[in-house]
């Protein structure tokens, strides 16, 4: 069993900063690649960016590359989103944690976690 908790959410102005955190539990970790997801209110979850189970690569939504970085800690089984340049409203959302998936179908991957709301306020 697989469980992922994610943490880092909120309120933050527009053109700010937010790190989000997912921690991972039950099995090994580093076999996992770990993506990001999100979903605004009355659309569908999208995705956002997704890192190999070494780090050594990634992919990012054309709509956040330059402003997000997507990084894990297999030591910590943890993989992290950090969020530059906020902007309101598309990056408002609900963030969600995957894992076992590669690519940009949420259909692709096996685990989620419960999400976390991020504002972008103006």
């Amino acid at each position: 069993q697989v469980q992922l908790v994610e943490s880092g959410g909120g309120l933050v102005q527009a053109g700010g900063s937010l790190r989000l955190t997912c921690a991972k539990s039950g099995r090994t970790f580093t076999t996992y690649n770990m993506g990001w997801f999100r979903q605004a209110p009355g659309k569908e979850r999208d995705f956002v960016a997704v890192i190999n189970w070494n780090g050594g690569s990634t992919i990012y939504a054309d709509s956040v590359k330059g402003r997000f970085t997507i990084s894990r800690d297999n030591a910590k089984n943890t993989v992290y989103l950090q969020m530059n340049s906020l902007k309101k409203p598309e990056d408002t959302a609900v963030y969600y944690c995957a894992a076992g998936g590669w690519g940009t179908s949420d259909r692709d991957y096996d685990y989620w976690g419960q999400g976390t709301q991020v504002t972008v306020s103006s």
